[in-house]
């Protein structure tokens, strides 16, 4: 099926049914190049997109979607909408807040049940191990990524639940390869954090035993879990610096990404 002529956006679009969209285009590489503009975008989960939404994403001429969800999250949340000649994968990574029976005390569980959970740094911590993980277990498809837009895959739009932590990795790593100066891949980042990006928090609550979910105590506890923070992405990063040594030992021997295939990558998404 032939695609539409890709159309960049010139300002951020504003989206009813998708959070956390961007073109994560021009942002600086060490060599003085610039990621292209419409080739690499990332957002929240596609479920919900209106037609609008649709007919935005279809103007794109997106190639590729990875959907980093697992099969929990697609119950929860719903397939993503059909886009127009888009070849659609669905690629689980580790969710943060993952394990048996987390996400429900998250949203069911009591006051008493938070504060054990999550108090006293426990859900930040919680979040670090979570991203040193995703580093260090998923390194197969963090390479099958990276090998897919090196061939023939982009434009490529990731997304997860949020679009935050696990698209989140997954663009990091994608613009480490390009050669992007880390400051701008934290910045990129950290744009995630924004309240009109962040994702909806859904919570029963009751208010009866304090545990309303729009209380600050309640907000407090959750906070660690739907923000997007400079620690997490570094802890990444020293995970790769610890295990692999440094950056390119991490692309080459970890994600098995060969010297042609970056150079294809960095061909495809770069410019200038």
């Amino acid at each position: 099926m032939t695609q539409p002529s890709p159309q960049v956006p010139q300002a951020e679009p504003e989206l009813v049914g998708v959070r956390n969209f961007r073109d994560v285009g021009g942002l600086p590489t060490a060599d003085g190049r610039r990621v292209r503009p419409g080739v690499l975008f990332r957002s929240g989960h596609l479920a919900h997109a209106t037609d609008s939404d649709a007919a935005f994403l279809d103007s794109l001429g997106l190639h590729t979607v990875f959907d980093f969800r697992n099969a929990a999250d697609i119950k929860l949340e719903g397939p993503d909408v059909s886009l127009t000649g888009v070849r659609n994968v669905n690629l689980p990574l580790s969710d943060p807040a993952d394990g048996a029976g987390f996400w429900t005390m998250v949203r069911e569980g009591d006051l008493n049940t938070l504060r054990e959970l999550l108090d006293d740094g426990r859900a930040e911590r919680r979040m670090i191990n979570a991203y040193r993980a995703i580093i260090t277990s998923r390194i197969v498809e963090h390479g099958r990524v990276l090998s897919a837009m090196a061939e023939d895959s982009s434009p490529v739009l990731m997304h997860c639940s949020a679009g935050k932590d696990r698209a989140g990795l997954s663009v990091a790593v994608t613009l480490l390869a390009l050669g992007v100066d880390r400051e701008a891949i934290e910045a990129d980042y950290l744009e995630s954090a924004a309240a009109h990006r962040r994702y909806k928090i859904w919570r029963k609550g009751n208010p009866a035993d304090g545990s309303d979910p729009m209380s600050p105590e309640v907000l407090a506890l959750l906070s660690p879990l739907f923000d997007a923070r400079s620690t997490y992405l570094a802890a990444a990063f020293e995970t790769i610096e610890e295990t692999w040594g440094t950056t390119e030992r991490y692309l080459t021997e970890g994600l098995g990404l060969t010297a042609p295939q970056r150079e294809r990558l960095r061909d495809r998404m770069l410019t200038g």
